[in-house]
């Protein structure tokens, strides 16, 4: 059964305790925050586990006192239909989560086909996701932008911290993951003159943020070339060489940053988009050693698929891995995206379940 691991996890739940209540272990700030979140996990999961205890003990005793009172019985029932409730999310909570779920995330939204029209779409995407980001009290912070001639963005990196320890699952790569993926718009683009609808798309991809400990990088292995911003149109926007190029060799990553005016804050922030280009990667390698089993289990969503329609004309989205479908666009586009999100964190969780009962 699998409430036997529950037992071991006591252990561990309890261990987690007495060590944080040591004022050593909070002297590393990384440590710490690591243990939390395992500490609220098993917390979560315990819980549960508790619950579902409790609710067999008080079945138990309504039958008993069944024979004497007909209520009982009935209490029973309604207790049992609860237990099923409660065993339910017990095996939710113990399904093994993606190694990165406790992580913030980074986002790239990138223009594709559709020239200018795909850029302002790229835009509309960004504002959707820090609208999201505010309603679940997270920060954002633009690590990287190259705008469009009408304000649009051919390319903005956008980093998504979480404040404090979130709850299990409800870290922002633990959502956001499933944002990866081509994102079509169809819509009368500003530039049009028919009145014609058109269709374009633009590219997203989520990586969890790594920390320096998650991913080690070698001076040497690195590659850094500077050059001027520049901005729409390709004006310069700078007269001092800012602008921080760094190609990562073993790899062939390459990542570049002009935002910031001091090239060394844009090289802090090419180093952060490149740890997590890395992790991102080496997940993946991982993933596929594993066998398509273990990608079913940790990701169910491929980054490269159309994944969903934004019709403006209809006011209608469209998720085209879960058949979610709603005609309140305009409310989406603004930051109420749970109930999008939902749904493929519901789909992702019934693919690890299936493998871990199979």
């Amino acid at each position: 059964m699998v409430f036997e691991a529950v037992e071991g996890l006591v252990e561990e739940h309890a261990a987690l305790e007495k060590r944080l209540a040591e004022p050593e272990t909070h002297a590393d700030a990384r440590l710490a925050k690591k243990l939390n979140q395992r500490y609220a996990e098993l917390s979560s999961i315990l819980g549960a586990y508790r619950h579902w205890q409790q609710l067999g003990d008080d079945i138990e005793a309504a039958r008993e006192l069944a024979s004497e009172d007909a209520a009982f019985a009935e209490e029973a029932e309604t207790l049992a239909a609860r237990r099923e409730d409660a065993e339910e999310r017990l095996r939710r909570l113990l399904v093994p989560r993606d190694p990165a779920d406790d992580k913030d995330a980074i986002l790239e939204v990138k223009s594709g086909e559709g020239g200018e029209e795909s850029a302002l779409f790229a835009g509309d995407l960004l504002r959707m996701y820090t609208r999201y980001a505010e309603r679940q009290g997270w920060k954002t912070e633009i690590l990287d932008a190259t705008e469009s001639d009408l304000g649009g963005y051919k390319s903005v990196t956008v980093a998504v911290k979480a404040k404090g320890t979130p709850e299990p699952g409800h870290a922002p790569y633990a959502l956001l993951k499933f944002e990866g993926g081509v994102h079509r718009v169809q819509r009368v683009p500003v530039t049009e003159s028919q009145g014609r609808v058109h269709t374009s798309a633009a590219g997203v991809l989520v990586m969890p943020e790594a920390e320096q400990v998650d991913v080690e990088i070698n001076d040497n292995d690195l590659r850094i070339d500077v050059f001027r911003s520049s901005g729409p149109g390709g004006q310069s926007v700078n007269t001092t060489d800012s602008a921080v190029r760094i190609t990562h060799l073993p790899t062939g990553i390459v990542v570049s940053c002009q935002n910031e005016k001091s090239q060394l804050q844009n090289k802090e922030q090419a180093l952060r988009i490149l740890r997590a280009r890395l992790l991102q990667a080496a997940q993946e390698e991982a993933d596929a050693a594993a066998g398509e089993a273990r990608r079913s289990q940790v990701r169910t969503v491929d980054r490269s698929e159309r994944i969903r329609t934004y019709n403006f004309p209809e006011n209608r989205i469209s998720d085209h891995r879960t058949g979610y479908k709603a005609y309140n666009l305009d409310h989406v586009l603004d930051g109420d995206l749970g109930p999008v999100l939902e749904t493929a964190v519901e789909a992702d969780l019934a693919a690890r379940l299936a493998a871990l009962e199979s």
